[in-house]
């Protein structure tokens, strides 16, 4: 078992822009961490799936699309079906801020819009990491 800590960056949904996916997902490699990234256009049970086989500590998911309300409930569910609610869940994009509140509550730790910075990212993560049991968790 490896001490690094796991990431999976995806892209939910249709839209066909990652770039800032992909500043993130170099950014946590750079800081240390072990990144998979799915590419674009991944659908809930893509990402579940990958998440699960990967065995990740936390999920990065960047959306442009306005999406979000739809696909990230589906991603907590499912997560919470496959007794994987442990995994610490953050997203990035455009989301408006009348949502954060939202996805906070279903499960969402850190909200990252654009323009935020990486640094903040890697901290939020290594914090969040650090401070919790990496064993897996029911549900």
């Amino acid at each position: 078992m490896t001490d690094k800590i796991r990431v999976l960056i995806a892209k939910p949904g249709l839209d066909g822009h990652d770039r800032g996916a992909k500043v993130v997902a170099r950014a946590l490699r750079d800081a240390g961490m072990e990144v998979i990234y799915t590419g674009l256009r991944q659908t809930p049970e893509m990402i579940v799936e990958a998440a699960i086989q990967e065995d990740v500590d936390c999920i990065g998911l960047s959306i442009l699309s306005n999406a979000h309300m739809a696909i990230f409930p589906k991603i907590v569910e499912m997560l919470r079906r496959e007794e994987r609610g442990d995994i610490l869940l953050f997203a990035g994009g455009i989301i408006p801020d009348d949502d954060v509140p939202v996805l906070k509550q279903i499960g969402f730790r850190g909200i990252f819009g654009p323009g935020a910075d990486t640094r903040d990212i890697i901290k939020f993560i290594e914090t969040a990491v650090a401070g919790r049991d990496r064993a897996p968790a029911a549900g």
